[in-house]
Formats: C-alpha cells, sequence, structure tokens
C-alpha cells in the first residue's frame, strides 16, 4: 500500500482535524445550530483576512468569487486595468470580456512582478479606469506581486478600486486588508484554509461597497448584496455546502491557535528551505526576483521533460506536484508548501526530487538538497 501526497497549490493536504469533523452528520442550513457556526466563521474569516469588514462566503470555486468582483464591482461602460502575468492574471480579463467591460492589459513576463511605474502610467493617463485587479500570488508562476506598493497608488484615486485575488496568498503572507486599504479580497477554501475545494471569499470595503451600489451589471447567484444582507442573520443566500462550512470552523480555530504570525513564518521558512534545495540541485527558480511563500516554481534541467517528471513524481512515490500550465508546459514544476504543511514534508518531496532528477540523468551530489534544507529548517 503506497499513501498518496498532495504538493500541488490547490487543492493541498488537510488537517485531520478537518476531516472528521466533516465526517459528523449533516445538519439542515437553516437550523440554530448552523447559525452558530456560521457567526463563529464569520469573525474566524475577520480575523484570517485583517479587516473588520464582513468577508462574503460562496459554495463556488475561487473563480465564483472572482466572477463576482466583476459583476457587483463594475457598470455597463465602465473600464478596468488588469495585470496578466500568470493564468491566473488573464482569467481576470477573460471575465471582464465576458461582461462586456473593455479593459487595458498590462502584460507582464511570466515569472516576473508588474512593474509599479506602469500601473501608475495608466492610472494617471486614463481617469476613466474604475478597477485595478490584480493576483497577490500568481499560482501559475510562482510569482509574489507587491501588493501594498499597488494599494499605494490605487487609493490615491477615488474613483478607482483595487481588487486582489489572494486565493494563493490569505494565510501564507502578511495581507493586512484594513492596513493596507486592500478595496476587495478574494480567496478559497482548497488552499492556504485546509479544505477541500467548493468555497470561495470576498471581503469589500466601505469605498467598494459604493461601487457595488451603482454596478448595474446582472448578477444573481454571486450577488453581493444579498449575501451581504443575509450574512448578518448568519444565513447564506441559498443552500451551502454545509460540510465545507463546518470543516472551514475547525480550520479557523487552528489558525487562530497558532496565530497569524506564526503562520507567515512558516510559511516563509518552508518557502525558503524549498528554494535553497533546490538551487543546491543546479536547478533554477521560475520566477528568481519576487517569489511567493505560497509554492516554489522551478525550471526543470535542459534535457528532462517536465511533463514525464511531474507524471514520475506520482508514479514512483505518490507524491503530486504541479506541471506548469501554458506556456511553462513541461518547462517547469511547482511544489506546494501553504497549508497543512510543515518541515518534514518538505524534506520528503525534495528527497524524491533528488531521486528522480538522478535517475532521469541530471548529474549533481545525492542529498545536497536535503541538507540546504535542512540547514534552514534546523534553524
Amino acid at each position: 500500500m503506497e499513501k498518496k501526497y498532495l504538493f500541488s497549490p490547490g487543492p493541498t493536504m488537510l488537517p485531520p482535524e478537518v476531516l472528521l469533523k466533516m465526517a459528523y452528520p449533516i445538519m439542515h442550513h437553516r437550523e440554530p445550530e448552523f447559525e452558530k457556526i456560521f457567526s463563529e466563521i464569520r469573525e474566524g474569516l475577520k480575523y484570517l483576512f485583517q479587516t473588520k469588514n464582513e468577508v462574503l462566503v460562496f459554495t463556488s470555486s475561487g473563480t465564483g468569487a472572482m466572477e463576482g468582483a466583476v459583476s457587483n464591482i463594475l457598470s455597463k461602460g465602465d473600464k478596468a486595468l488588469v495585470v496578466r502575468g500568470g493564468k491566473f492574471g488573464e482569467r481576470w480579463g477573460e471575465l471582464c470580456k465576458a461582461y462586456g467591460i473593455e479593459f487595458i492589459p498590462i502584460d507582464v513576463e511570466w515569472g516576473t512582478a508588474v512593474d509599479l511605474k506602469q500601473i501608475q502610467k495608466i492610472l494617471e493617463s486614463d481617469r476613466a479606469i474604475r478597477a485595478v485587479y490584480i493576483q497577490a500570488s500568481e499560482t501559475s508562476t510562482g510569482v509574489r506581486h507587491p501588493v501594498k506598493e499597488i494599494a499605494e497608488i490605487v487609493k490615491k484615486y477615488e474613483n478607482t478600486v483595487l481588487v486582489v485575488d489572494a486565493i494563493t496568498g490569505i494565510g501564507v503572507f502578511d495581507l493586512p486588508m484594513d492596513q493596507w486599504e486592500l478595496d476587495v479580497v478574494i480567496s478559497g477554501s482548497q488552499k492556504a484554509m485546509m479544505l477541500p475545494p467548493g468555497l470561495s471569499f470576498a471581503a469589500l470595503n466601505d469605498k467598494a461597497w459604493k461601487f457595488v451600489e451603482k454596478s448595474n451589471l446582472p448578477k444573481f447567484y454571486f450577488d453581493f448584496k444579498k449575501e451581504l444582507k443575509n450574512a448578518l442573520k448568519n444565513q447564506s443566500s441559498y443552500t451551502p455546502a454545509i460540510s465545507l462550512f463546518v470543516g472551514l470552523q475547525e480550520s479557523l480555530r487552528l489558525i487562530r491557535k497558532e496565530g497569524l504570525e506564526a503562520v507567515f513564518k512558516r510559511h516563509e521558512m518552508l518557502a525558503a528551505a524549498t528554494r535553497a534545495a533546490v538551487k543546491a540541485l543546479g536547478l533554477e527558480l521560475y520566477a528568481p526576483g519576487s517569489p511567493s511563500n505560497a509554492l516554489t516554481a522551478v525550471k526543470v534541467p535542459a534535457g528532462i521533460d517536465g511533463i514525464k517528471l511531474q507524471n514520475l513524481f506520482f508514479e514512483k512515490f505518490g507524491i503530486t506536484v504541479a506541471e506548469g500550465q501554458d506556456r511553462a508546459k513541461g518547462k517547469i514544476i511547482r511544489i506546494a508548501h501553504l497549508g497543512y504543511y510543515e518541515r518534514l514534508d518538505m524534506i520528503m518531496v525534495i528527497s524524491a526530487l533528488e531521486m528522480l532528477l538522478k535517475e532521469m540523468g541530471h548529474t549533481f551530489e545525492l542529498g545536497k538538497g536535503v541538507k540546504a534544507a535542512e540547514e534552514i529548517l534546523m534553524g
């Protein structure tokens, strides 16, 4: 019998406490028992997002909340600015297009962060832009964008909001919504929240809610005003994923018990160890200038098939790592370390990487990557 291990940047591995809670007998979502759970979840999400604002919860993948952040924020004739530095940055543009929103793209070279000067220049030259769409952590490339600095730029424009896809950012590194004046923050359950896929989240500040009041784009399920009204009564507008809500209650308890600062430090340590390990093996990072602590994107050595390497992880060791997407397909693998991961998890996946690379003909000293990781993980 071989164990299975998830090292993809979503879904990620789950704590046993969360799994056990989700196995409890199901309840009805209009009962007082569920309302108590929802009430605790609301407070836990505010802690996680570092905000006084309500965090809306939808039964959907993260893309559902992303769609809502277009259809509820903008109106017909509005214009948006979209940072496209990977597959998920491109998704913002696709969502704008679906709703007939004209957008100006900033096409960023994959593996690099956006240039702040480009954002500043476009906003200054086009005052018709009503929203800037950005990723905190671009999952397809392993890049972390400078969200704090972008927020400093956007907040100078009264009629423009910043919308941050933090699906692989929330619970990984510091993203204090209120302190940084982030207008809209989106996330999903299957990442650092340590849950299965199926829940998405959207938090809005007062500035963003003014945009919601004026929005005239079509919306039904992802209706932020409707969802807020029901959330304040500890209810969802429609039938929620009840078992996921019960699991969310437990995962938020675990995060609060560890403490946000400790959570961020753990992710920073795991990321640093993984990056040091792959460099020690003679490999290059795909995002060397601004890497995210959510995952490590690694360039596959010349002469080695990246898709075959990714497949061998599972065939030989039962480990799932993510391959590259689109233009990075076959060129990189992506190793996750967000959510329910600890030091020995990273030693295991690095050891597996070493054995596979050696088998595939890459020249290096066996154990060098593990040693580099251990030196950081012992600190």
